[in-house]
């Protein structure tokens, strides 16, 4: 049996981002999805990564995943791998997974061990898009809970991302967090994305001032880049830190175990290279103690099932991520999807994902460019006289 064919589908769901589908079919007639994870405005570069790498897919057996992934780093990338490279391979690579376990019969969890529980928990994220109020995000926070959803997060951080920011800025954030406690109760779940944003000194104040909230998780405080920066603010805080989701190899979530930078990894499946590096993730974390909460920012079909999948395998697993700003769009493409209730999903028991998603409804929403956004100029930059912040959770 040899793959025949390697497809790409750009589609745009309304909100967020376009996102970024991979169809591989057999010469048998056996096809597989998978997903790439694509920033906006960069959806195109990685399709065009995958194009690239269909020649050197084409004519292959589908069950050898792991020696194409070697050949991929190899011989493709010549041992310097990319972001966007590791995207396009983890949807080849995971399109790949849902072949196998069609032909096998079985669920991808099964033909790696088995699940290890019964139900995924997962948390609500991209609710609050277009809310750029304090009142407001309280509001779509209320409406995702309403939602069934008992773990809930979000950015509260105003103005664009800069490493210093003012006491307003700060003062923001936390009055942020204290309303949403107020309003949600104390039974709701609260995660902090501070988005790689602030430096040290600002995220160790901030987290100190909203530790009383009790906070379930305050991700990427500061730049991973230097991961000495994230072990930094762990160090001198009370919240579990999560990192993970700028980082993308096998070395980099090693040096940050080492550094003991987080309690909680949060890699993402369609992000770095697909289910096979998400395992190996997962199992250099297990001894350090420090739990999965995967990352996806990807659709609640493909990202979502391979996600789920893998969560079923570790037993360092916590929680995972779903965008519910994509679910409407993506339930008019939908053939067979997940069952998603009360902040549950059912792990699939079909093969292969146990998910399907119709073609040609999926053609009829293709790329389709979000409205631009303008960046500041220099003159706008803080510190200056007479500055006003804005507010991030700019409309989407």
């Amino acid at each position: 049996m040899k793959i025949e064919r390697v497809e790409t589908f750009l589609f745009h769901p309304e909100s967020g981002k376009n996102l970024l589908f991979c169809r591989i079919e057999t010469d048998d007639g056996t096809y597989g999805w998978g997903e790439a994870y694509v920033g906006v405005k960069k959806e195109k570069v990685v399709a065009e990564y995958i194009n690239s790498m269909t020649p050197h897919v084409v004519g292959r057996s589908p069950y050898n995943i792991r020696h194409l992934a070697q050949i991929m780093f190899d011989d493709f990338a010549i041992r310097r791998t990319s972001v966007e490279m590791l995207c396009a391979f983890s949807a080849i690579e995971l399109a790949l997974w849902d072949i196998v376990g069609k032909l096998a019969k079985q669920p991808v969890h099964n033909l790696l061990g088995g699940a290890v529980r019964e139900k995924i928990r997962v948390y609500a994220n991209g609710w609050w898009y277009g809310a750029n109020t304090i009142d407001s995000i309280v509001a779509k926070a209320v409406e995702a809970c309403e939602l069934g959803y008992t773990a809930v997060k979000w950015d509260p951080f105003p103005g664009p991302w800069r490493t210093y920011v003012s006491q307003a800025e700060e003062n923001y954030a936390v009055e942020c967090v204290r309303a949403m406690r107020e309003a949600l109760g104390p039974n709701v779940d609260l995660l902090i994305d501070a988005h790689r944003r602030v430096a040290p000194h600002h995220a160790v104040r901030i987290a100190n001032r909203i530790e009383e909230f009790n906070i379930f998780c305050y991700e990427e405080p500061c730049l991973s880049d230097n991961i000495d920066l994230v072990a930094e603010v762990r160090n001198k805080i009370n919240i579990p830190v999560v990192t993970g989701e700028t980082l993308y190899t096998k070395e980099q979530f090693t040096q940050a175990l080492n550094k003991r930078a987080a309690d909680i990894l949060n890699p993402d499946i369609c992000a770095v290279g697909g289910l096979q590096q998400m395992l190996d993730i997962a199992a250099l974390a297990h001894p350090h103690a420090v739990a999965i909460s995967p990352h996806n920012y990807n659709s609640p079909l493909v990202g979502l099932a391979a996600t789920v999948h893998f969560s079923a395998l570790i037993t360092n697993f916590t929680i995972a991520e779903v965008f519910i700003n994509l679910s409407n769009a993506c339930e008019g493409i939908t053939k067979q999807g997940l069952n998603i209730e009360n902040g549950w999903v059912d792990i699939p028991t079909a093969p292969g994902w146990g998910i399907d998603i119709d073609v040609e409804m999926l053609k009829e929403k293709p790329y389709k460019a979000f409205p631009h956004r303008d960046m500041r100029q220099y003159w706008e930059e803080f510190p200056r006289k007479d500055y006003v912040w804005g507010v991030a959770n700019v409309s989407q």
